[in-house]
């Protein structure tokens, strides 16, 4: 499984532009502790929709429905 390269340009105006950090301070934090920093400001990501949530939707809500 091939994955995305580090998203480096946006993470550095995160933390240059909103957090206001100085390039010392970026670079002296680990990934993780810049994920919490931009979730503290951005807020968490909604967890994926559960695969029974979705099998209920498409039960309640069927495309191609036809009105009569």
């Amino acid at each position: 499984m091939i994955s995305a390269p580090f998203p480096w340009r946006e993470a550095m105006a995160f933390a240059f532009g909103i957090l206001r950090l100085s390039p010392a301070q970026f670079w002296a934090m680990t990934p993780r502790e810049l994920a919490c920093a931009i979730e503290a400001v951005r807020g968490r990501e909604p967890a994926p929709m559960q695969r029974a949530t979705l099998e209920h939707l498409m039960k309640s809500f069927p495309d191609g429905r036809r009105q009569s």
